[in-house]
């Protein structure tokens, strides 16, 4: 009984990190980059101003951000860095409500081995 147990907590973990993120906008998987703008109810200067307010009372700047559909979702990505620590804080914000989705701290080397996968990405399109 008891590895029964443990085995239905494995799979509703896995199973809550294979979930959608709880976003507002699913735009369709065929629309093309140039469209996503349109779509987006928050302009990108209110979403960055949230991104850096996850971070109030700390020394905090935006080094990236972007408009892209993750995980079906359209959001706002950012890259803040915090003064006096290494790596950056990736912040995802609602394209459609401007609330913020998630926050995700990447080490030095998580960061610049997304760097080397995007650029291996973009050389196949």
């Amino acid at each position: 009984m008891k590895s029964v147990t443990v085995l239905l907590l494995l799979v509703a973990s896995f199973s809550a990190l294979a979930a959608p993120l709880p976003c507002s906008i699913h735009p369709a998987k065929s629309i093309a980059t140039s469209a996503l703008p349109g779509l987006a109810k928050i302009p990108m200067a209110d979403a960055k101003a949230t991104a850096l307010a996850a971070y109030k009372g700390r020394a905090a700047t935006v080094a990236d951000g972007e408009l892209e559909v993750e995980a079906t979702c359209l959001i706002y990505s950012f890259d803040v860095r915090l003064a006096g620590k290494t790596g950056i804080e990736e912040v995802t914000v609602d394209a459609g409500t401007g609330a913020v989705l998630s926050r995700q701290h990447e080490t030095p080397k998580q960061e610049a081995n997304e760097a080397a996968a995007d650029q291996a990405s973009a050389g196949k399109h």
